[in-house]
């Protein structure tokens, strides 16, 4: 399958390196996409240089910090017009495991959208405070609550995607900036009756710089959440060729709390 890992940057210059070297280094290393938003740091040149070195590392600049959903649209966008047919986002501080890459596009063996969650059996949060963890949960909980969407993280930015579900809900029109953009795909594929599977993943706090997380981000999902809810009453979806409403988990992450289609 081939695959292409999107990495959004900024102010990531400690990271991005070991990231993609250990991305590159997978028994069937994907390629990999950087998407700089300009970094001061000199993330981009890093990039750059890592490209230079490897043709299955790419950099795409762009003019300014824009947000994550820009940069994500972007970047897969970037891919789909090359013909990749399996499309990653993570996260470039190490806070996802690069290892975990070939265990989420396993998933698209029986899903068109893999989830890395934290919040599934098997899943963890490791070195965030509790008022951290707490908000995170909570938020989860509200977009299960006000849309149907029965995914128990549906904000984790580590996930894959086979290229038909971007092409379907049409990611170029996508309106979200921040982490409310990881919601609105998710939402999105399914009520487009695509098939959901969430994965268990340990999640990291960054090692270094600061968390992207701000108020402007927080209150874009609290509007949009419900906004979302509203355009399609109880979570409902329209009927299409696509397979059976259901969210998969391993069978060893079953949680008796996770919300069901069946």
């Amino acid at each position: 399958m081939r695959a292409l890992v999107v990495v959004p940057t900024y102010d990531e210059r400690g990271t991005v390196e070991e990231l993609v070297t250990a991305l590159r280094a997978l028994p069937s290393p994907p390629d990999v996409l950087v998407v700089d938003d300009a970094s001061p740091d000199g993330t981009g040149q890093v990039a750059d240089a890592l490209a230079g070195a490897d043709p299955g590392v790419s950099v795409l600049h762009r003019p300014a910090k824009g947000g994550l959903g820009p940069a994500y649209r972007a970047g897969l966008r970037w891919g789909l017009d090359r013909g990749y047919v399996a499309l990653v986002e993570m996260d470039a501080d190490l806070s996802h495991d690069p290892a975990d890459v070939p265990r989420l596009l396993a998933g698209l063996d029986r899903a068109d959208l893999v989830i890395g969650s934290r919040y599934v059996s098997g899943g963890d949060v490791r070195q965030w405070a509790a008022a951290r963890v707490a908000l995170s949960t909570a938020g989860n909980r509200y977009v299960r609550a006000l849309t149907r969407l029965p995914v128990r993280d549906a904000t984790s930015g580590f996930r894959a995607f086979r290229a038909a579900v971007l092409r379907t809900i049409a990611i170029d029109g996508l309106t979200s900036d921040g982490y409310a953009f990881q919601v609105e795909t998710a939402l999105r594929a399914w009520r487009a009756g695509f098939v959901l599977h969430e994965v268990p993943i340990t999640f990291v706090e960054r090692r270094e710089g600061a968390s992207k997380l701000s108020r402007r981000v927080v209150a874009e999902a609290a509007w949009r959440v419900p906004a979302w809810g509203l355009a399609a009453p109880l979570g409902s979806r329209p009927r299409r060729a696509h397979p059976a409403s259901v969210v998969r988990q391993d069978p060893d992450a079953a949680s008796p709390s996770a919300p069901s289609t069946r």
